[in-house]
Order: structure tokens, then C-alpha cells, then sequence
């Protein structure tokens, strides 16, 4: 994705997609999906954006909620816990979808049911962060593109190699499914689908209103820098699944062809175990 406009301009990317028309009566719905661990970071900068949204006359368009697969208090990110506002049986039909980065092994089957019901007539199901492993999980990525998590390029083409990773975005749009980088990225991609339904206009007053100096939004391609790969340090052994630096001294290792691969968490440990061959880094090259 290639960006030369100036700030203020509209981005000349035919990648990204259409202005969406907002209903005709009532507001936009937005569910935002919760699970135990998810990151509160990723859900909070688009719920601020959807909350804040106002039109010329003063209107709130948007209409927020919470989903869960019960409506038992969820812990999510730095100890806090949230109580969903709907289980996935109750919560109403939305027209916005948010996944976070969710702890995959521990979201129950029929969140990953719900998204699928419900993204046949959404009009976006959007993650932010590696929420994009949450939508790959579902069935929804195959064929197409989507971003993650700069850490987590490698991992979300191995775990699901029939979609195409973009690296370098704060967003990646395809179709009705839009897919943002780490964290704050969330809140660009929420500003992009408030321009795409209200215009640029509508979506610059929201930044200013939430002094968001950001213009990742504008700009997705802001996230170049993380186009390159680490930084490769014999003395900092790098994790060959997410390439987080890794202590030498920590004690998840393996030890497989006459090598020693670090990780920084036993999740990674167990992707690299399954299929090694899928993870081109290796350490010290």
C-alpha cells in the first residue's frame, strides 16, 4: 500500500474499500467480543472512537455493546474484569463486529460459531492486534489478506496459510473484513470506518474530539518501519515463532536438530513443536 497523499488528503489506494451507507432508521450496532485475557487496549481505542463519533446535527450514530459466550464476569488484560452486556445468544444483530487479542485456547466453540453466524451479514468484522488469529480460528481469512500484530507476521501465515499477511499497515481492508495491527492501530481502523460511513470530516472531528494526533488512519502504511526483520544478535537469541528477543538464560527451549531454539512462552514453544517447518527464522542466521 502506497502513500503519497498529504495529511487532510484522501488516501489513493484502490485497495481499500467502499464508503459504506449507514441504515436507513436507528444507529450502527457494534459488538465488541470478549473473552478471558482479551487486551483491553485493542477494544477500548475503538469503543472510544464508536462512542465519541458525532454527526453535523449532533447525533450519535453508533449504538455499543459487549459479547461474550456468558454473561459471567470476563478478566481481560492487567486484572481488570469487565461483565459482558450479552451472551452470544441474546446480544442483538450487529452491524460492527471487534475482535481483540483473545487467548485463542481458551475461547469457547460457540463465540467462534457466533462469528461466523453473524459475519454473513455484518458490514465489517474488524480485529485489531492478533484478533486476526481469533477471525483465522473461525474459518474467515482463508483467501484473504489481514494483518496482525507486528510480532506475530510469521505466526499468523504459518497457522493459517491460505490468507496473505500485509506486514508495514496499521490496517488491511477486504471487503467486510478489516484487520488492524497492534493495539493502537484500533483505533485508526476505527476512525477509517467512520469515514467510510460519515466522511473525512466526520472522522477528523472525532480524532480532535478524543485529541487523537494519530494519522494512521489517513496513512496506514505509517507501520513501514516493521517491514524489517529483527535485528539478529548471537548473544540475544530471538523467539523463531513470534521474533521477540528472548533471555538466553530462559528455560523454554527445544532441542531439535542438533540446535537449541529459545521461546518466549510455552504457546510458541508448542506452534514451533508442531510444525518447524513453517518457521523460516531460525535463530543465529
Amino acid at each position: 500500500m502506497t502513500m503519497q497523499s498529504p495529511p487532510g488528503e484522501p488516501v489513493p489506494d484502490a485497495r481499500l474499500t467502499a464508503p459504506l451507507e449507514p441504515p436507513a432508521t436507528g444507529t450502527i450496532t457494534v459488538a465488541v467480543v470478549l473473552s478471558p485475557h482479551a487486551e483491553l487496549v485493542d477494544f477500548a481505542g475503538p469503543w472510544g472512537v464508536f462512542e465519541y463519533a458525532r454527526l453535523d446535527d449532533g447525533r450519535t450514530p453508533f449504538t455499543l455493546t459487549t459479547v461474550a459466550a456468558t454473561t459471567d464476569p470476563v478478566p481481560i488484560s492487567g486484572g481488570m474484569v469487565v461483565v459482558p452486556g450479552h451472551a452470544v445468544e441474546t446480544v442483538p444483530a450487529p452491524d460492527i463486529v471487534v475482535v481483540p487479542a483473545l487467548d485463542t485456547g481458551r475461547l469457547a466453540p460457540e463465540v467462534l460459531d457466533w462469528l461466523r453466524r453473524v459475519h454473513q451479514n455484518t458490514a465489517v468484522t474488524m480485529s485489531v492486534c492478533n484478533g486476526s488469529f481469533v477471525l483465522g480460528q473461525a474459518g474467515l481469512l482463508d483467501g484473504r489478506t489481514a494483518t496482525a500484530h507486528h510480532s506475530a507476521y510469521q505466526a499468523l501465515q504459518a497457522m493459517f496459510p491460505a490468507l496473505t499477511v500485509v506486514a508495514g499497515v496499521r490496517y488491511v481492508e477486504d471487503g467486510r473484513l478489516a484487520t488492524a495491527g497492534g493495539l493502537t492501530s484500533g483505533t485508526d481502523l476505527a476512525l477509517r470506518i467512520v469515514e467510510r460511513y460519515f466522511g473525512r470530516a466526520v472522522a477528523q472531528r472525532t480524532a480532535t474530539y478524543l485529541e487523537y494526533q494519530g494519522t494512521g488512519w489517513m496513512h496506514p502504511d505509517s507501520n513501514a518501519e516493521f517491514t524489517e526483520p529483527a535485528a539478529v544478535n548471537p548473544e540475544q537469541p530471538v523467539c523463531p515463532v513470534c521474533q521477540m528477543p528472548v533471555s538466553p538464560d530462559t528455560p523454554i527451549t527445544l532441542e531439535m536438530d542438533g540446535r537449541t531454539w529459545h521461546f518466549c512462552g510455552d504457546w510458541c514453544q508448542e506452534q514451533f513443536r508442531a510444525a518447524p517447518q513453517r518457521f523460516a527464522i531460525a535463530e543465529g542466521s
